[in-house]
């Protein structure tokens, strides 16, 4: 038996984080805004029965990650909900955007996974259940707070409520024939950046969140990403080089948290424009997509 699903990759532009004081990973979070790409995570599982001591193998195609704990703990919240001792699970993620670079590849992986997870298991899960068990795994891993919810909904959304699917809200803006150009740098640890900023972004993160409430525009999201990467200090020279060639041109842009990441969203025709600007840069990979209005989804299988 065999199972097959998708999570798009995820943007933050800016965020405010939420801990929960008494340690529930439930109503960690973040509020804040992003977007979901039609680029992600492809996660694709085969059962069978068990023929090893090792119960399960995790292999990674495309753009590689360097650790397999998120996926882990996935797997093993679902091995609490039923008697599969007897069977051996083959994990393969197939990962169409870089790692550690600010497009939510953790998240993307956790949630995928635990969409095929409950499809081959007939566990039967309601929703917002496997998004928990998704976003707990970021969670308990340090890898991410508001990735998994925004991933679950998809399009371009402003997170309005802190948490796990279910508990947290998002409004979700919708913004028809608009491409996403982005160009990867170089990753940065999250979990570093988290522990050492923290205190820093939640004051703007918090403000921004009201003020893009109120216009829903995009563009003033990206206005509000490079404002926000500016005051946490992550801009890169490189970034701002690029940055301001953009800028030349009159192209908006802001920068994917966290990676030296910056990203263009633009009418479809003048995505060549910004093509044109990130050429300039060989060393940098370039993504071109278009906004994932579905969200995380099991594929036909």
């Amino acid at each position: 038996m065999e199972a097959t699903a998708f999570c798009p990759a995820h943007v933050t532009g800016f965020f405010k984080a939420h801990l929960d004081r008494n340690g529930i990973p439930e109503q960690f979070g973040s509020t804040g805004a992003g977007f979901s790409i039609t680029e992600g995570v492809t996660t694709r599982i085969i059962i069978s029965r068990k023929n090893q001591k090792k119960g399960f193998r995790i292999s990674t195609i495309g753009f590689q990650s360097d650790k397999t704990d998120v996926s882990e703990f996935v797997l093993n919240e679902f091995l609490k909900l039923g008697d599969f001792d007897s069977v051996f699970f083959d994990i393969q993620h197939q990962i169409s955007v870089p790692v550690g670079y600010g497009l939510g590849s953790s998240g993307a992986v956790a949630l995928s996974l635990a969409y095929a997870l409950d499809h081959v298991l007939g566990t039967k899960l309601d929703k917002n259940t496997i998004g928990t068990i998704a976003h707990n795994a970021e969670v308990s891993c340090k890898t991410g707070l508001g990735d998994v919810i925004g991933s679950y909904y998809g399009g371009f959304e402003i997170r309005t409520k802190p948490g796990a699917p279910g508990i947290g809200q998002v409004e979700k803006i919708n913004t028809q024939n608009i491409s996403v150009v982005m160009i990867c740098f170089a990753p940065i640890s999250t979990k570093k950046f988290m522990q050492e900023q923290l205190s820093k972004i939640n004051g703007l993160g918090g403000l921004m969140v009201n003020k893009l409430l109120k216009s829903k525009d995009y563009n003033k999201f990206q206005d509000m990403s490079l404002e926000f990467a500016k005051y946490v200090n992550v801009m890169t020279p490189k970034m701002e080089k690029l940055i301001n060639d953009l800028a030349l041109k009159g192209i908006k842009c802001g920068v994917a948290l966290f990676g030296e990441t910056v990203f263009s969203m633009v009418p479809e025709d003048s995505k060549e424009k910004v093509l044109e600007i990130f050429k300039k840069y060989p060393d940098g990979k370039i993504i071109i997509s278009e906004l994932d209005e579905q969200g995380a989804r099991i594929l036909n299988n």
